[in-house]
């Protein structure tokens, strides 16, 4: 059977011709695949290494050797077989060509095909130009998450990615589960009623800024992905596998953030999400014409959500995966599924070791006295 994401991830991508746009070249040079052996079992595996990733793990996935960026191939596979007869897939997609729905839905799509049925439960759909950008280009809403050569605050004094690139970082891995998630929730109702999602990323942003010390009158910005594919009027076809995501920006002063309630951090994470609309997106990709407009890294946490993309149930023929997670850890946060917890979300983000600590206390400080005793469990 063929999956025919095929045209796009086994080829190549270049600047197109007018050096304006990256574009797929599909010439059939093929992906990566790649073997591999070690001598270990899953739960040994596991045991030693798991839940925070590690220099080793770069083992788990071939080096391709480049020039740049343009000479990676944009699917690089290794599957490394262990001695208990499971195997560690380890994956890299480019962003370029896909997002996280759709990297989820090629590999569930590749897990499809191990069955050997005859069709796709989603054939996907190739068409890019669904998110052209208006001719001219118009944009009509504000954008707080993005900054460009005009907008840079230049009175700002602290610039938070670069002071965390320029410090050795360590992994912090902590896991929610369903009861704490639970408690977390509580913390709101029933005034307000809030998603999981909208929950932990207000605390985990609380957190982050306490952990950090800030200064208190800082503004600053949490920054999360928002799936636009039934924003948009006419929604995107099913099968879209492109980047149909934009970022939504909440923003605070840390010292609202910090001494304040929950609730109304949680409320302008809600009032982020509900700006994203038709012409919110519209506006988005007209403003991203714009060579000069970047992501504001300097002042934001940035969350992106890998627990409801479903990589939990992937199974290609071995059975569901023990542990899922990326291959290394950046400063940027990411919340995790559980294997054996579907309700549970493990959070997951670098930064230098004592902030890690302090990290750490601040998310589980909302625990009473019962509960202290399960903080182990986060860690």
């Amino acid at each position: 059977m063929t999956i025919t994401f095929s045209d796009s991830l086994s080829s190549r991508i270049r600047v197109s011709d007018d050096g304006r746009k990256l574009e797929v070249d599909c010439n059939g040079e093929g992906a990566v695949f790649a073997e591999a052996f070690m001598d270990i079992t899953c739960q040994e595996f596991l045991d030693q290494h798991s839940p925070k990733p590690n220099k080793s793990w770069r083992k788990l996935l071939f080096k391709v050797q480049a020039q740049g960026f343009l000479d990676i191939p944009p699917l690089v596979l290794q599957v490394t077989y262990l001695r208990c007869g499971g195997m560690i897939l380890c994956s890299a997609i480019n962003h370029c060509i896909c997002d996280g729905i759709g990297t989820s839905q090629f590999l569930h799509a590749w897990a499809h095909a191990t069955t050997s049925q005859p069709h796709l439960p989603t054939r996907p759909f190739h068409s890019r130009h669904v998110l052209d950008p208006r001719n001219p280009p118009r944009v009509t809403h504000s954008h707080p998450g993005f900054t460009g050569t005009t907008t840079i605050d230049k009175n700002s004094t602290f610039d938070i990615c670069k002071y965390l690139q320029s410090q050795p970082l360590a992994p912090a891995t902590l896991t929610f589960s369903t009861s704490h998630l639970l408690r977390l929730k509580k913390t709101c109702a029933p005034s307000l009623k809030c998603t999981t999602f909208e929950v932990l990323a207000a605390h985990t942003w609380r957190s982050w800024a306490q952990s950090l010390e800030l200064p208190l009158t800082m503004l600053v910005k949490l920054l999360f992905s928002v799936n636009m594919r039934k924003k948009l009027n006419p929604e995107l076809p099913q099968g879209y596998y492109g980047n149909g995501f934009v970022l939504a920006c909440a923003e605070s002063k840390v010292h609202d953030l910090v001494d304040g309630n929950i609730y109304h951090v949680v409320k302008s994470i809600q009032e982020a999400k509900a700006r994203i609309t038709d012409e919110y997106v519209r506006s988005t990709i007209d403003l991203l014409q714009d060579k000069t407009v970047k992501t504001d890294v300097s002042s934001s946490l940035v969350i992106s959500e890998w627990a409801r993309l479903g990589l939990e149930e992937l199974d290609l023929g071995g059975g569901k995966p023990m542990y899922m997670g990326p291959l290394t850890s950046d400063i940027y946060c990411l919340f995790l599924p559980v294997a054996e917890d579907n309700d549970a979300i493990r959070v997951q983000m670098s930064l230098p070791e004592d902030v890690v600590k302090r990290l750490e206390y601040y998310m589980v400080k909302f625990l009473d006295g019962k509960d202290n005793e399960d903080e182990n469990s986060y860690v």
